[in-house]
């Protein structure tokens, strides 16, 4: 599945840095009540946010690392498709396990589930990718 520079080890590393970010936000009642209030657009933009924070972790902070030579699935890099996927599901998991959406919804609970999973992408992104370039 994996080609080029990409391992198993690196997506342990992306999900233990994931993780370990997204924990604290998943929990935290305020990101529940941004969420609440966050419109459709809002949550774009964090997804924006999570792609854009992502890709130049990997890509351009890191000068060893090329996009271009590693492997590809439909056409985008393992790594960074990786690195999305765990830092939404990271965030998602944890919000499932803890029953934060049963806890901190009252209304529409996936809608804001969705959005306090987008907030918490943003910050999941950051450990996930720092993780997968520092070790």
């Amino acid at each position: 599945m994996f080609r080029g520079n990409f391992s198993i080890d690196d997506l342990a590393q992306q999900v233990v840095g994931g993780f370990l970010f997204a924990g604290p936000f998943v929990v935290t009642e305020e990101v529940w009540n941004l969420a609440r209030a966050m419109g459709w657009y809002h949550a774009a933009v964090t997804v924006c946010l999570v792609l854009v924070v992502g890709y130049g972790t990997l890509y351009r902070a890191d000068e060893d690392r090329d996009a271009n030579e590693e492997g590809e699935l439909a056409g985008i890099p393992t790594r960074f498709l990786s690195l999305v996927a765990v830092s939404y599901l990271s965030v998602a998991l944890l919000a499932f396990a803890f029953a934060a959406s049963d806890v901190f919804t009252a209304a529409s609970p996936a809608t804001t589930t969705f959005k306090a999973v987008s907030i918490g992408s943003v910050f999941s992104v950051v450990g996930a990718a720092t993780a997968d370039s520092v070790f």
